[in-house]
Formats: structure tokens, sequence, C-alpha cells
């Protein structure tokens, strides 16, 4: 049976973004990651984090670096008790890749269909939540409700994405809120 699942973007979504992360020294969780993530566990869902690491194909990171940086974060998610269910990341950017290699760059949507296959996702009750406006239409495209978390994105990127039409279904001020959102509209109490 498929599960529901959360796609979350992970640099400036769920850890802070100093740029190009490669040392896992340098991980630091945004207020209320564990226990949001705890949450959605509880009530079900997969987590998935999709992120574009282009900071490989710039020479500036390695996926060494990448992987280290994602185990680096379920460590610190494990001490509370919770964990991400896997991690995809496209390591590949336009400037410096083909743009075969490039598919699975955000906003695509391959990084959410490789998860699903892999993971037995529902889509149709998923989510993705991120910082970004690729964040945003990387939702769009897979079909999923998404969520827009206002922790490093201008006011400007917002306005870009209304004028789009690439509304996200909801806007949140910070991960406890995107969380507690998702928890509620698919419990139907929204």
């Amino acid at each position: 049976m498929p599960f529901p699942a959360v796609f979350f973007d992970r640099d400036g979504t769920i850890n802070y973004d100093p740029g190009y992360l490669g040392n896992p020294d340098l991980v630091e969780l945004y207020p209320g990651v564990p226990e949001g993530i705890s949450e959605l566990k509880k009530a079900g869902f997969k987590i998935v984090v999709i992120s574009n690491q282009s900071g490989i194909a710039r020479g500036l990171i390695s996926v060494d670096d990448v992987n280290e940086v994602n185990n680096r974060i379920n460590r610190l998610l494990q001490i509370k008790n919770t964990s991400i269910d896997a991690f995809y990341f496209c390591p590949f950017h336009p400037e410096f890749s083909s743009s075969e290699d490039c598919e699975c760059r955000k906003p695509s949507p391959k990084m959410v269909f490789d998860a699903a296959k892999d993971l037995e996702i529902d889509l149709s009750n998923s989510y993705l939540a991120g910082n970004s406006a690729d964040d945003v239409e990387c939702g769009l495209n897979s079909g999923l409700k998404t969520i827009l978390i206002k922790s490093t994105i201008t006011e400007d990127k917002i306005s870009y994405l209304h004028n789009e039409g690439k509304i996200p279904t909801f806007v949140a001020e910070n991960f406890s809120e995107a969380c507690n959102y998702i928890i509620q509209d698919f419990l139907g109490d929204n």
C-alpha cells in the first residue's frame, strides 16, 4: 500500500544555509525541525529530502561531502528519535553539465517521481515544502500540495510566483508552521 510523503528541500528549509554546505560540522537545524518531522512521521508520512546540489558541478563540494552532511542531519534528528527516510539530490548545473544530466534539477519533478517509485509513495496524498520558487514549481510539476517556507525567500520572489500563477497551497512563516499545516490538511482539519 502506498504511503503519503512530505518532500522537503534541504538547505534553507531544514538547516541553515551557509552556501554550498559540504562540512557536516556546520550543519545547524532550524528550530522545530526534529519535532516537526517526528509529528509528520507519527501521522504516517514518509520524509524525503530532495535538493539541488550544484556545488558538486561547480567543484566546490563533492558527492561524499553532500552524503556526509545528509548523514549529519539524520544523526542530529536521531538524537530526538526521528529521521529522514531518504535523501535525493541533483549534483548538476546547466552552466557545468549537459541538459540531459540536469533533468533531475528542480523545478523538474524527476527526483520526486524517482522517490515515489523507490519508496512506494502515494503522490496524491503528498506534499512538498521548501524555501524557493524552484521548490514550489517542483511541487506543482509533481502534482503535490506545496508549502512555501518564508525562511530565506524574498517578497519579490513570492510576488514572482503569484504573477506567474505558481501559487503555493500554503505559505508558512517557519518549519513548525509548515508541519502543522500539513498534518491538519491531511487530517481534514483545515
